[in-house]
């Protein structure tokens, strides 16, 4: 079987560390970093560090918006309209306000999510074992995913409500250089980190949705759509069809992430305001405002990092596997 870079997944050096890997059971070529090596984990979040850190980056205007409509609805009532009301108020450069902190704070959340995920991934299927990472995969992901981002999310914090901050509070400060001091001069450490645990809310179902469904995804893609196998899937081929799942699983993750998205805005825009009290002065319709530009804003997102990922790991020529697949039984394999 060969993985989106055109080659075979890895022939383990040892069983050791790959006794758990149900979907690593082709034997191949070596590559250049040896599967689950310091070096192949680092470049892994090196990947995470530019899928999360460019994607999210480049939509700042969209995202900028968006917050802006959860809160303060009333002047910004839809996703033109609101570009238009920070333009005329802000001109073109105000729908680049908060670019400093988002590309610092979902680079190290980019970091730690996608490199902790290979981790928890590999370690709890070494737990496993073949036959029950295999028919728990779904649960695996899951788990991988969740603990991966909760620690992507401590790191992530601090840049986000400084993010939030320049983008909803006008006058405040219009640089990262200009209001992290200030936020820390008038509230302390706290201001950072109040809005972890909302954070952890929007995030880690956000992220647990992402790669699950991303996984699955792919599966379903190569076993239904795809008119030929994986392995005889070009680069380009196999690219696209990483594209497209991500962009199925983003939809998804927007829509279960938004609520307690809708919450850190508001959260990270007032002082002294708490999540319980932000969540029941929006009430149930409030939390869902700005939901189609968050679709939108999100599908794109996923799917670009997703590509970008494994464009990296084509790039430093990583081994990865092929997708899941029942490991043999031992009486099948006698």
């Amino acid at each position: 079987m060969r993985d989106a870079g055109g080659c075979r997944a890895p022939q383990a050096r040892s069983l050791g560390p790959l006794k758990g890997r149900f979907w690593a059971a082709a034997a191949a070529k070596e590559q250049s970093y040896e599967y689950g090596s310091t070096r192949y984990l680092l470049l892994c979040g090196l990947g995470g560090m530019l899928s999360c850190g460019l994607t999210h980056t480049a939509v700042v205007p969209l995202d900028l918006v968006k917050c802006r409509m959860q809160v303060d609805p009333a002047k910004y009532k839809g996703i033109v309209l609101g570009f238009g009301v920070t333009v005329r108020d802000d001109g073109l450069r105000g729908l680049a306000r908060g670019w400093a902190p988002t590309f610092l704070g979902y680079s190290l959340q980019g970091l730690f999510k996608f490199g902790l995920y290979e981790v928890f991934k590999m370690r709890y299927a070494e737990l496993l074992g073949p036959e029950k990472a295999y028919r728990w995969r779904t649960g695996l992901y899951l788990a991988a995913s969740a603990g991966a981002e909760f620690f992507a999310d401590v790191a992530l914090a601090p840049m986000e409500a400084v993010k939030v901050r320049i983008q909803t509070q006008p006058g405040f400060a219009g640089t990262l250089r200009a209001a992290a001091p200030r936020m820390y001069r008038e509230e302390g450490p706290r201001a950072f980190y109040k809005g972890v645990a909302p954070l952890w809310l929007r995030q880690i179902p956000y992220t647990m949705m992402k790669f699950a469904c991303f996984e699955r995804t792919v599966e379903a893609l190569y076993e239904h759509v795809v008119p030929k196998p994986q392995s005889q899937c070009t680069k380009a081929e196999q690219l696209a069809v990483t594209f497209v799942a991500g962009y199925i699983a983003g939809v998804f993750c927007a829509v279960v992430s938004h609520p307690a998205d809708s919450v850190v805005s508001v959260l990270n825009k007032e002082k002294g305001s708490s999540a319980l009290g932000v969540l029941q002065r929006l009430g149930f319709a409030g939390v869902w405002k700005g939901l189609f530009a968050r679709i939108i804003m999100i599908g794109t997102l996923t799917a670009l990092q997703w590509f970008i990922y494994d464009s990296v790991k084509v790039y430093f020529k990583l081994p990865r596997p092929p997708v899941a697949q029942a490991p043999k039984s031992p009486k099948k394999q006698k």
